[in-house]
């Protein structure tokens, strides 16, 4: 069977390799692939080499944002033929660990987990997978293609529930939301936090085109604006785009009791000012909160399925702007201005 596949920090090696069935050891449900999301982590893997093949081997196969049909599911797994599904992309260490323990492996304290299309393990691209029934979260048949955004608004519900636990250690009633960048992790920020009520607050450099239309749809406020120079004072800010100045700034910004959470990673060089003093101050006398969020727990991904189901089908559709065929997802490594979200439908041409 096909599946996408690259040799991590060689961008040269990007194509379609051939692969054998999926092993039962992968799990009882076998799955045949319909959509495989593509996104920054998949562009660090193949042009930083950021990403570990499995043991004893050179290429790892891509696809940590899947979605696709259940072909066989035993008695008693809960899942019928037919289903919809999204896998879970880590795994628990071995060990494991405490927090793995607790079934929260994306907070595993020792690094020995594994995370499918990324760490020591193939990803979903490919025709089929098998996955193991703990690991696969079904959605609503209505979501259809659109199940596709699961796994990255599963991480944007991580963030959420963290930032509102954080804000909860005193009095917190958040009504303010800023969400810094509008790719694909910055818009469906927004769209929870506009699913909570809260006045929301989108910046990117962008001046027109789909993001800030998109924005507008949700009823949220969109700026282009530096965002050292917003005249707000958010309760919740969600950074998206892993850029230091931004995240400097956005912190400075931020209201008193304000919770901000990081969610984004940068390779830039760019080289900026930086007070650590100056940054102390506010976050000690202002009591703001700053923490790191990546990955989600299972709860998460039942969460983002639940958002995903309320939110509007015609919106989320408008997110996904490029699907390719198995045979050019290379394509997907070379960003275009009017991309949003790169899908590979791995069912193309049958």
């Amino acid at each position: 069977m096909k599946a996408i596949g690259i040799v991590p920090g060689r961008p040269e090696t990007a194509g379609v390799v051939d692969l054998p069935e999926p092993p039962l050891s992968d799990g009882s449900l076998l799955v045949r692939t319909r959509l495989i999301g593509m996104c920054g982590t998949d562009v660090e893997i193949a042009v930083d080499g950021y990403g570990v093949p499995p043991p004893g081997e050179d290429r790892l196969v891509l696809g940590h944002e899947s979605l696709g049909e259940v072909v066989e599911a035993p008695e008693g797994t809960g899942f019928e033929p037919g289903d919809l599904v999204v896998g879970i992309v880590r795994r628990p260490d071995p060990v494991p660990c405490p927090a793995c323990a607790a079934d929260e492996w994306d907070m595993c304290h020792n690094g020995g987990f594994v995370e499918r299309g990324i760490k020591e393990r193939h990803g979903y691209g490919s025709e089929r997978f098998r996955v193991d029934p703990r690991f696969a979260v079904r959605l609503s048949p209505a979501l259809g293609d659109l199940g596709v955004l699961l796994e990255p608004t599963s991480v944007l519900a991580k963030a959420v529930e963290h930032a509102e636990r954080v804000g909860a250690r005193g009095w917190f009633e958040p009504r303010v939301a800023l969400i810094t960048g509008a790719g694909p992790i910055g818009l469906l920020a927004a769209l929870l936090v506009r699913q909570r009520g809260l006045e929301t607050h989108v910046v990117d450099v962008v001046t027109q085109g789909a993001k800030p239309k998109l924005v507008a749809d949700l009823g949220a406020n969109y700026h282009s604006t530096p965002v050292g120079e917003l005249p707000l004072a958010p309760d919740i800010v969600i950074e998206c785009t892993g850029l230091g100045v931004v995240a400097r700034d956005a912190t400075r910004i931020a209201g008193p009791g304000a919770v901000i959470a990081l969610t984004g990673i940068s390779h830039s060089e760019h080289v900026m000012e930086a007070r650590p003093d100056v940054m102390n101050k506010a976050l000690v006398l202002g009591n703001k909160a700053v923490f790191g969020s990546v990955n989600a727990a299972r709860r998460h991904y039942d969460q983002a399925a639940d958002a995903l189901a309320r939110a509007d089908p015609d919106w989320l559709s408008r997110l996904i702007t490029r699907r390719l065929a198995p045979e050019d997802w290379p394509l997907a490594l070379e960003k275009r201005p009017e991309d949003i979200k790169i899908v590979i439908d791995m069912a193309a041409g049958e």
